[in-house]
């Protein structure tokens, strides 16, 4: 990973920004109680922890031909009773305020769609990036790479010039399909140019100044 060339770190949300296992488990959970359906198993969970909100539906109620209870629950229930329940990684706000004196954009890339916001403003992240996409914003979410080549459109940016930062076989492969560099955090059976299991570890990859000193 050439990191002199690199312009733009890019972040996906769901286990890399924030450890959101426990939030996401008692949401889908309690969309499935709503329907007389057993929680998720390990692997359901694995799954829609990647998924967008539309693919999870599909894949936990594939029974039903008309989906509209299910997203009248979700609205019910409300993503934001559990984002208090996501816990943010140690080291993150340090690692964007290197970022940004590095004079680098600071992005987010996520499978998350109208949630994002109201996360970043709960957990006093508003200010902290430079661009975020989510899935509403593309015609494609991960593993297409429509979100990275959003971000490098709206910086002229190379695809050489972007690290993604990500954690799921959907993050590899968008960073595959764009060209851009991929860092897998917390995966390390994940192909990656990279692997980094803390923010700081992250920081001395890029070779920023705070974490080389």
């Amino acid at each position: 990973m050439d990191t002199a060339v690199i312009k733009a770190v890019v972040f996906d949300c769901d286990g890399v920004m924030f450890d959101t296992a426990r939030a996401n488990r008692i949401f889908y959970n309690d969309v499935l109680v709503g329907f007389n359906k057993p929680p998720l198993d390990d692997e359901q969970f694995l799954n829609v922890h990647m998924m967008t909100v539309k693919a999870a539906v599909e894949y936990l109620f594939p029974e039903m031909d008309d989906p509209r209870p299910v997203y009248k629950m979700i609205k019910s229930i409300g993503y934001e009773s559990v984002v208090p329940f996501m816990l943010m990684e140690p080291g993150l706000i340090e690692l964007l305020n290197a970022i940004k004196q590095a004079g680098m954009v600071r992005g987010v890339a996520t499978n998350r769609t109208n949630t994002m916001e109201n996360v970043l403003i709960q957990h006093k992240l508003k200010n902290s990036f430079d661009i975020v996409v989510t899935a509403s914003d593309v015609a494609h979410p991960k593993p297409f790479p429509d979100q990275l080549e959003k971000i490098m459109e709206a910086y002229a940016l190379l695809p050489r010039q972007i690290v993604f930062i990500g954690d799921s076989i959907y993050d590899k492969k968008a960073a595959e399909g764009a060209g851009t560099w991929f860092v897998a955090f917390k995966q390390p059976g994940l192909e990656a140019h990279a692997h980094a299991v803390s923010m700081d570890e992250v920081g001395e990859l890029l070779k920023l100044s705070k974490y080389n000193s």
